[in-house]
């Protein structure tokens, strides 16, 4: 018994020493990951104020906070006691399995590389990737954010982004915009197509270069149909969409031009006996 009591006594030192430096390292860990965490968020502010774009100071702060997290991390086990050289070999095996087991990530980090490192878009640029539609936010390690028009936040995987078609609706400063007008078959085509050029040269918004084409497309089932293709600024494309579509339902209206609807002309034939 006696003995039992002066080993355990022998080994109170090494136990209290451990406990030591576990709480030492779990405050490393701590301190640790909130220091790296206002480092990264230090850092991206320098690159916003330095005019770096968003996108860019997003995926530089996330790579930064991942790494000095990896370091603080390592310091902890170091300071418990773990063998940190053979921890970082094991690490490097187990790398090898868990980066077999997540494919899908590693793609999604390499495409996030990809997309800084060609730039497709940029934060704030409006695209449609991936099947959905939105302002770009925020490009971050694995995936990129999109803000919706009713403001609703998408989260996309950079490898989906990067594996199908991106449409960036912001990279050209002008944009065109394509409609379809049809009027009815008795309606005056000369007055329809003075109508709609007289909407098109008073608004001041409709570029004058390259020239707004206004010409009939096609004689359809139910009316004639007239292309209207204006050139705006890329900021004014909705607006002036609207704002054009219905002056010229005013203004048709007005001037008794008919649009027409889908209908059907049946015709009755009464047979003699």
């Amino acid at each position: 018994m006696n003995d039992v009591i002066d080993q355990g006594a022998g080994m109170a030192p090494w136990i209290m020493g451990m406990m030591l430096n576990v709480a030492i390292a779990a405050v490393i860990f701590i301190v640790g990951k909130m220091v790296a965490a206002k480092i990264a968020k230090f850092i991206e502010g320098r690159m916003l104020k330095s005019n770096v774009d968003k996108a860019v100071a997003g995926f530089a702060s996330s790579i930064l906070y991942a790494l000095m997290f990896a370091g603080v991390i390592l310091m902890a086990l170091g300071h418990v006691g773990v063998e940190t050289t053979s921890f970082i070999a094991i690490l490097g095996a187990a790398g090898l399995a868990v980066g077999l087991a997540l494919q899908g990530s590693l793609s999604n980090f390499a495409s996030g590389v990809l997309i800084i490192l060609f730039r497709p878009f940029k934060a704030g640029d409006f695209i449609d990737a991936a099947g959905q539609t939105g302002i770009v936010d925020r490009i971050e390690l694995f995936s990129t954010y999109l803000k919706t028009l009713d403001n609703r936040v998408v989260i996309i995987p950079n490898s989906a982004i990067t594996n199908g078609a991106i449409v960036n609706f912001s990279k050209e400063k002008t944009r065109r915009i394509d409609l379809v007008i049809g009027i009815s078959y008795d309606a005056d085509i000369k007055l329809a197509k003075k109508i709609m050029k007289e909407i098109v040269d008073a608004d001041t918004r409709i570029l004058k270069e390259p020239e707004c084409t206004i010409a009939v497309s096609e004689l359809a089932d139910n009316s004639v149909n007239f292309v209207l293709r204006p050139w705006v600024d890329a900021a004014d494309y909705w607006t002036v969409r609207a704002d054009v579509l219905e002056k010229i339902k005013y203004t048709f209206d007005e001037q008794g031009v008919g649009i027409p609807y889908p209908q059907m002309d049946v015709h009755l034939h009464k047979e003699t006996e």
